[in-house]
């Protein structure tokens, strides 16, 4: 039985070595098999408590993703309308940068889960958009009303490398690690909040405030 979720409740525990199975290998190389050996349960139970494995991986991205949303949303309606750009991005990439660094293992293994799904056309409109969509909608609403000149199609972009950034920065790849020689350490919280915020905030800027 995996120590790590040997207490928790066997719905958890699926979930849990499902997250970390995903996060590993992705959606096609986990079975169903491999997430029960890890769980230490039933190879029907799964099935019981989920449906399917796609019914699986759905809760896995909704256990989580719940949380996340809630935690953005509450964090945007903080602000006034005419927040500065620099409010609008702590306010939707700081939550997730935060459980993703210090929410422990399984909020690391999500954080790799979703910098997958997020670079699939597969996941884009069943789970991507089921999912994210309503706190993105808010989160370009209150971009444009910071940038009222600015052409949708540039808000639009501006988003979308935002999203890049975030889901590739957020998985810990290790990839600037090595790249660097170690001069940069992709789970440095302050090194990333220091320069990721003022980066995409720049971004924006430049296109949104160049519209005509």
């Amino acid at each position: 039985m995996n120590k790590k979720t040997d207490k928790a409740s066997t719905p958890q525990r699926i979930l849990d070595s499902a997250e970390a199975l995903f996060a590993e290998s992705g959606y096609d190389g986990v079975s169903l098999r491999m997430i029960t050996k890890l769980a230490g349960v039933e190879l029907a139970l799964p099935n019981y408590h989920f449906g399917s494995k796609l019914g699986l991986f759905r809760a896995v991205i909704q256990r989580r993703s719940v949380i996340l949303n809630n935690e953005r949303m509450e964090a945007l309606n903080a602000l006034s309308d005419r927040a500065e750009i620099e409010d609008l991005i702590e306010a939707f990439i700081g939550p997730f940068l935060r459980r993703s660094l210090f929410g422990g293992e399984g909020w690391r293994d999500y954080a790799r889960v979703v910098a997958q799904i997020a670079n699939s056309p597969r996941w884009t409109s069943e789970i991507m958009s089921a999912e994210f969509d309503p706190v993105a909608i808010e989160f370009i609403r209150r971009v444009r009303v910071r940038f009222p000149v600015a052409k949708t199609e540039d808000v639009y972009w501006s988003f979308h490398f935002l999203l890049g950034a975030m889901t590739m920065t957020f998985a810990q790849t290790g990839r600037i690690d090595l790249l660097s020689g170690d001069t940069c350490h992709g789970s440095d919280l302050s090194e990333i909040h220091l320069r990721m915020v003022p980066f995409l905030s720049a971004g924006f800027c430049r296109l949104c405030k160049g519209s005509t």
